[in-house]
């Protein structure tokens, strides 16, 4: 009997056996390492990479399905090599990742965190948290103009915030419609005052802002990322907020997730830190679990998956 890998133990398994009712494939929980000539889907989370060493060992494999919207996990070139599926879910959680980044902008302009943390301190200053800005008085950079990066312009718009964009992919005509100013990246930087990530992780954007991006920033910036942490060098980051190039900043990814006493999470009095939690709401749980599952079914049944970024013939 052919099986599928839960890799994630995420993956709630009862779900998974529900969503292929009626399959014959065996649903196995098997975090690693993955061999066996008869495994046809892999469900795997971003903690867990699939490379061509991985497929290598499992020739029989069909489709390999994430639960996140990045799929940099996942070596896309080995699985189309290989005819196999690698889907993810783009669009599951688009609000609440804007609404995320916009609470988390709106904390940082307003102090709200770091006010919090003061008066539990003990004090009542009204200027401990900086310069309070008014959010008219900001310009929104927003790097990456795919759907989160639109969703959290059109928040910041209409919340009284002047928006200008960057993304090598998006022609800028299609960013002046959403009532945006295309700009380059470097002049993006120079030319706002806060700034939210919202790229994909690739080689040419992994360190997209490091030492040199910060020193464009107009002083007292303020940086949110709820993308991928290595978009950020966080050394330079924590650099930024030590000398006041950047007023404040938040983080909702770490490099290492969940911290542990080897990789303990940054700290800084102006630093504010989630855990992943961006993305999260009862509808997207059960949409992040799910759709993977139903990815893996459409193959088996010899549908094209919805979400596919790679395989036999994905969809222009």
């Amino acid at each position: 009997m052919a099986r599928v890998f839960v890799c994630d133990p995420y993956f709630p398994l009862d779900v998974v056996r529900e969503e292929l009712t009626g399959r014959p494939e065996s649903v196995e929980p098997v975090e690693g390492p993955w061999e066996g000539d008869d495994v046809v889907g892999l469900l795997v989370g971003p903690d867990y990479p699939v490379g061509a060493a991985e497929l290598e060992r499992l020739p029989a494999l069909r489709a390999v399905a994430t639960c996140s919207v990045g799929f940099d996990h996942i070596d896309l070139d080995a699985a189309s090599q290989r005819g196999v599926w690698v889907t993810n879910i783009p669009d599951y959680c688009i609000e609440e990742m804007a609404d995320s980044t916009i609470a988390l902008l709106l904390s940082l302009l307003r102090g709200v965190v770091v006010l919090d943390r003061s008066v539990r301190a003990g004090r009542w200053d009204h200027t401990a948290a900086g310069t309070l800005r008014r959010l008219s008085d900001t310009r929104l950079g927003v790097i990456g103009f795919g759907r989160i990066g639109r969703a959290v312009a059109a928040k910041a718009r209409a919340l009284d915030l002047e928006v200008w964009a960057t993304d090598s992919f998006v022609p800028d005509g299609e960013i002046e419609a959403a009532g945006v100013r295309p700009a380059p990246l470097r002049e993006l930087l120079a030319s706002c005052t806060a700034f939210t990530l919202h790229t994909p992780l690739t080689p040419e954007t992994e360190g997209l802002i490091g030492t040199g991006e910060l020193d464009l920033m107009p002083h007292g910036s303020v940086l949110v990322d709820t993308a991928r942490a290595r978009l950020l060098d966080l050394d330079a980051v924590l650099a930024a907020l030590d000398d006041g190039r950047l007023a404040a900043a938040a983080l909702d990814v770490l490099p290492v997730e969940p911290p542990s006493a080897q990789h303990p999470p940054p700290e800084h009095p102006r630093l504010v830190v989630n855990p992943h939690a961006a993305w999260y709401s009862p509808d997207t749980e059960q949409a992040s679990y799910r759709r993977p599952v139903r990815a893996i079914r459409a193959v088996l049944e010899g549908r094209v998956p919805d979400g596919a970024v790679a395989g036999p013939e994905v969809p222009a």
